[in-house]
């Protein structure tokens, strides 16, 4: 038995992450592109994920939502300006 945990390779901005496979929130994918959102709150930012889980391929996230991921999956974050 292999004690090491599963991850998946997800895409954010066309940078490769290892992600645990589970689920990621938005302000985890937002912190994946800008390390040092969590000390910005005040900026919004998009996200839209692409080539997810079956019943939800596509679709985009919004703050405190959550998302399975997949293998290859692929998210997308921009920057929507200040509050």
């Amino acid at each position: 038995m292999s004690d090491k945990k599963k991850t998946v390779t997800i895409v954010v901005n066309g940078t490769a992450h290892e992600w645990p496979k589970g689920e990621i929130t938005y302000e985890e994918v937002v912190t994946l592109e800008v390390p040092d959102y969590p000390q910005h709150p005040e900026i919004s930012y998009s996200v839209k994920y692409k080539r997810g889980h079956g019943n939800r391929p596509e679709g985009t996230l919004s703050p405190g939502g959550s998302v399975r991921v997949k293998e290859g999956m692929s998210f997308s974050v921009s920057e929507t300006g200040q509050s």
